[in-house]
């Protein structure tokens, strides 16, 4: 080709919400091909194509009031007219809040008298009262956003805490993976408590306890749960799982016992200090 063209896109989307309606703007077509000999590139250096991805990463991890700004453009995305209500209520309030003042002091002119343009003293304090209902209920509602909205950014960080939690496949072999990575194909259960729970519920997935075959794993399996059995010592810390799993000790009712049967829907932790984070947090 004797000409190239270098395509840049640059995508403007402004959203209003008014009683009108919402509209969104982008730039058209034409306007977004430049030719390359419009450029100052010289022919002989080379062309360099440089990714801000890592410093758009930087930006969305940084943190302002406890949260990152993923959280918070996560949250916004979930409640997309939080914003708008808390405006509306907020502006509300401070509204009602100014009429209170003013009909405080029309009311209170009205009281000591001497005054020719003040209303009647009865219709003054009606005023006021009316003027203090809609101040405390309209801080009530804007208060009430705030709180759901701080509950909200607490579950998504508590969820990517979560999902950055790193655990080990129980089949020999297999890489370490992180939470998030089954987020989308599997139901991941976290069964955490003490040695004899633990031991107990190995035994439920690993032995038959029943006059038939267990087939409880390939049940679970069909249904792509995962367990994480997470050990708890003394201080309720994370210990390792893994050797407690694979000692278990088998009861009386507790037949054909094979520490590997349920490999297939186990996957063991990793990196305690993270988790033991996560249960603190």
């Amino acid at each position: 080709m004797k000409h190239g063209y270098s395509l840049a896109a640059c995508f403007a989307i402004t959203v209003a919400s008014s009683s009108i309606g919402t509209e969104a703007f982008a730039p058209t077509w034409p306007s977004l091909i430049v030719p390359l000999s419009r450029t100052s590139r010289n022919k002989n250096s080379p062309l360099v194509l440089s990714s801000s991805a890592d410093e758009k990463n930087d930006r969305l991890e940084e943190k302002f009031g406890g949260f990152t700004v993923k959280q918070r453009l996560r949250e916004e995305i979930e409640s997309p007219f939080r914003q708008v209500r808390l405006f509306f209520f907020a502006s509300s309030g401070v509204s009602a809040f100014v009429a209170f003042y003013f009909s405080a002091l029309v009311a209170f002119k009205a009281y000591i008298g001497g005054y020719s343009d003040v209303p009647p003293l009865e219709d003054a304090l009606q005023q006021v009262v009316i003027n203090g209902v809609g101040t405390m209920g309209f801080g009530a509602l804007a208060l009430r956003e705030l709180k759901i909205g701080k509950a909200n950014l607490e579950r998504i960080a508590k969820g990517g805490l979560l999902a950055r939690l790193v655990v080990e496949p129980a089949v020999e072999g297999s890489a370490r993976r992180t939470l998030k990575d089954y987020r989308r194909a599997s139901r991941v259960i976290i069964a955490a408590g003490g040695s004899d729970y633990i031991n107990r519920l190995a035994m439920s997935l690993c032995s038959d306890q029943l006059k038939d075959e267990n087939t409880l794993p390939a049940a679970l399996a069909d249904v792509d749960i995962v367990i994480v059995p997470v050990l708890l010592g003394e201080d309720y810390k994370v210990v390792d799982s893994k050797a407690a799993w694979r000692n278990g000790v088998p009861g009386e009712n507790d037949r054909n016992y094979d520490n590997s049967r349920a490999d297939e829907i186990v996957a063991f932790p990793l990196g305690y200090g993270m988790w033991n984070d996560y249960l603190e947090s």
